[in-house]
């Protein structure tokens, strides 16, 4: 079942398709989303906004570090998953390199997972460089890159566009129907420990080009693109996966800067964003993540730039949401500042239910989950 992937076909074809556009349908009829929302439990509409870790459903797993999780080898679907699941239904499962061993197994465990209640969408990381899921394992036979950065030395945007195409071309190919890609951040700070040669530049008109052209070429192979990770990671010294990070740029300063390549991608058609879990205070005017700013999300990102399409947090077990906030509180929290997508809660059940349990007691509007459930389902419908 090995697949090979030929670099130089695949190129063609992308270089064909140069020009197309990664834009939504906007004459896609969203009645039947309407009408499914008004047929679906408060469960069934809040499962939808969790995309989780298979890890998530089998609750005999417990991890304190992310090197805990290889440890569990969690490479199927299980029974305990399987029983999980009937009364947690999910939006989304995303998998992890410890989740991937080699084609087969992987190809068996895409056909349980779609099966799963909720009708999950399957996402990956696969950006190309370091962050690469399957590229980086040795398991698969397909093209390689060094790192966005590399890129566009080239100078030229359309080399984004095939190596997106490239990419996108295989992880349709394996299953998935989202990548949490391209990164979208200036990497304008020599101490970022996080960012660097993920972003295409230090300048923000060049990484906006790119950026494009990457959304570009994972569209036309059929792949939702991501733009990660708003509203800016590139100027930050410290690392989210650890603890508390800020930016201390204004608005005004932004726009100049991390908003170039954001609004380029918004205007290109990006159906989703992600946020990052970075402080903006002279922004927000508090030390909240952006993932739990109502003023970074709905002020600036829904209300000034305009986006519509589906807003998806970083990862919520990564420390800098964990150290600050109890993981049904974040959950809450980002959900009330406006995020469709809550992914990877830790204890994730008892996130779940603290949410539904928040609605019944109005503490979340029962309106606010019909708004993020009804972009899900019309992009569910649309892949």
């Amino acid at each position: 079942m090995r697949m090979t992937f030929a670099i130089g076909a695949i190129a063609l074809l992308a270089a064909c398709g140069d020009d197309s556009s990664s834009a939504p349908d906007s004459s896609a009829s969203s009645e039947t989303s309407v009408l499914d929302i008004k047929k679906m439990s408060l469960r069934e509409k809040v499962g939808q906004m969790f995309f989780v870790r298979p890890e998530a459903l089998d609750t005999s797993i417990h991890w304190n570090e992310y090197q805990d999780l290889p440890d569990y080898k969690l490479q199927q679907v299980n029974k305990i998953m399987l029983a999980v699941n009937k009364e947690y239904p999910i939006g989304g499962m995303i998998l992890y390199a410890h989740n991937i061993e080699n084609e087969d197994q992987l190809a068996d465990f895409i056909v349980d997972i779609r099966k799963l209640n909720g009708s999950p969408l399957l996402a990956i990381d696969e950006e190309g460089g370091r962050i690469a899921r399957i590229a980086n394992n040795e398991n698969f036979d397909v093209p390689k890159y060094e790192s966005m950065a590399a890129i566009a030395e080239s100078g030229d945007p359309s080399e984004a566009y095939k190596a997106a195409f490239t990419i996108g071309s295989y992880v349709k190919e394996y299953g998935f129907d989202i990548d949490y890609a391209p990164v979208a951040d200036v990497n304008t700070n020599p101490e970022n420990i996080v960012i660097g040669a993920r972003a295409f530049s230090d300048d923000p008109e060049t990484a906006a080009e790119f950026v494009v052209s990457y959304l570009n070429g994972l569209d036309s192979a059929g792949v939702i693109g991501t733009l990660k990770h708003f509203p800016g990671h590139g100027d930050v010294k410290t690392d989210t996966h650890s603890g508390y990070a800020e930016t201390n740029k204004t608005w005004e300063e932004m726009l100049k800067c991390e908003m170039i390549p954001f609004k380029a991608g918004i205007e290109a058609g990006a159906q989703m964003i992600m946020t990052a879990h970075i402080a903006a205070p002279k922004v927000t005017g508090d030390d909240l993540p952006a993932t739990l700013s109502s003023v970074i999300l709905q002020d600036k990102l829904r209300g000034e730039l305009g986006f519509k399409g589906i807003i998806v947090t970083d990862a919520m077990d990564m420390g800098a949401i964990t150290t600050q906030f109890g993981n049904a509180e974040a959950a809450i929290k980002s959900i009330q500042a406006g995020v469709d997508v809550v992914l990877c809660s830790k204890d994730f059940t008892q996130v779940f239910d603290a949410v539904v349990n928040a609605v019944e007691k109005g503490n979340i509007k029962e309106t606010r989950i019909d708004e993020s459930v009804k972009r899900i389902l019309e992009l569910k419908a649309k892949k």
